[in-house]
């Protein structure tokens, strides 16, 4: 049986603020950048459903299809429970730096919601990064989704269980491939209450599992874990692996030693990238997915 997920409480998190002073220093070098930042555009009526979109400035002509850069959305973490698309401004910006369009949304937080309505903003956020890719000199054919912790269950389940689409009455759109950071992906048994609320109740549990959709044909995934993580154990990562491979799924498993819970998303901060080789394997990703 796989070993359940240890996902520490909010306290346990924010115990410091030692994340949020992380936050703060790695956002001062980004904010200068050959990109363009559109702040907090609509992607439905909630205050939440807003999202930024980091657009490279460079010689690809908007109007030249063949110049059309790859789409990233990345959906922060945060346990369900809290976080700010603004605090990852460093991952926008190193997005942007391997001349990705970045999409960075906002979604609505337990326990305002549950699951599935956290997962249907996802469905919305990346329904609208399509529809207007073109606008920012995006590929809405070269699309991949991608977050840090929760952030990376919300795209791997996005991914593979198609009935959040479904649910937004849109066909599902081409997605390249996953990078997930650190995810969630085969947590059962849920330990904590809220976690048990947010995903309850117990009989839809397994939905709320990614690696229980894993199909033949999905997008390819790098999965990317730090081998010292106790929030999220690195076997999710492992077992997705694991199981994708067993279904044909083309996987680039990265488990990088030494490493904690946050640091796989911080090495993309232009002050931190001597932590991990995040940004390197993300470009390596996009540049030639695994066949």
């Amino acid at each position: 049986m796989p070993l359940p997920a240890r996902l520490t409480g909010l306290a346990d998190v924010l115990a410091t603020g030692a994340e949020r002073l992380m936050f703060l220093a790695a956002n001062v070098p980004a904010m200068v950048g050959a990109y363009s930042r559109h702040r907090n555009v609509a992607y439905g009526s909630d205050r939440q459903h807003h999202l930024d979109v980091y657009e490279p400035r460079g010689p690809a002509p908007r109007g030249a299809a063949v110049a059309r850069r790859p789409v990233v959305i990345f959906w922060h973490g945060g346990r369900w429970i809290f976080g700010d698309k603004a605090d990852y401004r460093f991952v926008g910006a190193a997005l942007a730096g391997l001349s990705c369009v970045a999409v960075l949304p906002n979604y609505r937080h337990y326990p305002q919601v549950k699951m599935p309505e956290f997962m249907d903003d996802a469905a919305r956020a990346a329904l609208w990064a399509v529809a207007h890719a073109d606008e920012f000199g995006g590929d809405r054919e070269r699309v991949y989704l991608a977050g840090h912790s929760a952030g990376a269950h919300i795209a791997a389940l996005l991914t593979l269980d198609p009935s959040y689409f479904a649910a937004a009455g849109r066909r599902v759109p081409r997605i390249a491939g996953v990078i997930g950071l650190s995810g969630a992906y085969d947590f059962l048994p849920l330990l904590e209450a809220d976690v048990q609320d947010m995903f309850g109740p117990p009989e839809n549990y397994p939905h709320s599992q990614p690696i229980n959709f894993v199909r033949a044909g999905a997008p390819p995934m790098l999965l990317v874990h730090g081998a010292d993580d106790v929030r999220v154990l690195p076997k999710n990562s492992s077992n997705m692996a694991a199981v994708l491979h067993a279904h044909g799924v083309p996987v680039t498993l990265k488990l990088y030693p030494n490493v904690a819970h946050a640091d796989t998303v911080a090495a993309l901060a232009r002050l931190a990238r001597g932590r991990a080789s995040t940004l390197a394997d993300i470009a390596a990703f996009i540049a030639n997915p695994p066949v």
